[in-house]
């Protein structure tokens, strides 16, 4: 065994001998092929699987359990984390979990640092802890909006950036309830040009309704 892998082992030790006094799931990521190398017996429980089972899946273990909705912002954190080289450094991020499609999505408060680095200084694992959001704590129904609020930024970003400066000020007045005839008022801008703005933008959007105007309008700050 060379000196990375005893390195390595001994630390896995260290945590072995802890995780089941912790309220937490200890998870270790091996980053090149996003494979799980260690997991605490609390997780292997709630997923079901084996720790050799969780190490054959490979990647697929981050499509297995995790909502893809929130994989892009939380992601985007570990990058940040991995290329950076201050090992004290460490990221959090919500996830929703589950074991199976059969299972509803349960909210865990995840932080990541660095574990092991190779001779490069390069890094190579990960260590995640995820601790359970308690459903009946009385700022989880808070958090959820939020993190719903925080998915719909990321599912319409795309949508949001197709519009024009001129449909963002009509959608701002559209979410805060003018009509037609305010909004060429306002802009000094023919009915028609209004009444054409606002199809376009409902369009765009998919809009079937002015509670979808008025979120959208919301989740982008214009109101």
């Amino acid at each position: 065994m060379n000196k990375a892998n005893l390195i390595f082992e001994q630390k896995i030790c260290t945590l072995e001998a802890v995780a089941d006094n912790l309220p937490v799931v200890i998870i270790v990521l091996e980053l090149k092929k996003l494979m799980v190398e260690y997991m605490s017996p609390n997780g292997l429980q709630i997923l079901g699987f084996s720790l050799k089972q969780l190490k054959e899946l490979g990647e697929a273990y981050q499509h297995m359990f995790f909502n893809p909705d929130d994989m892009e912002d939380s992601w985007t954190k570990v990058v940040q984390l991995i290329n950076s080289a201050d090992d004290s450094k460490f990221v959090t991020y919500f996830q929703q979990v589950r074991p199976s499609p059969g299972h509803e999505w349960k909210w865990y408060l995840s932080s990541a640092k660095v574990f092991m680095r190779n001779e490069q200084g390069q890094s190579t694992h990960i260590l995640v802890t995820a601790s359970p959001v308690d459903p009946l704590h009385h700022v989880t129904s808070k958090v959820n909006r939020l993190l719903e609020e925080n998915n719909f930024l990321h599912r319409n970003q795309r949508i949001f950036a197709s519009l024009t400066k001129r449909e963002n000020e009509i959608l701002k007045l559209m979410a805060l309830g003018d009509s037609s005839i305010e909004i060429k008022n306002k802009l000094h801008i023919s009915g028609q040009t209004a009444s054409t703005h606002r199809r376009n933008i409902k369009a765009k959007l998919g809009a079937a309704s002015n509670y979808d105007i008025v979120r959208f309008a919301q989740a982008f700050d214009l109101i």
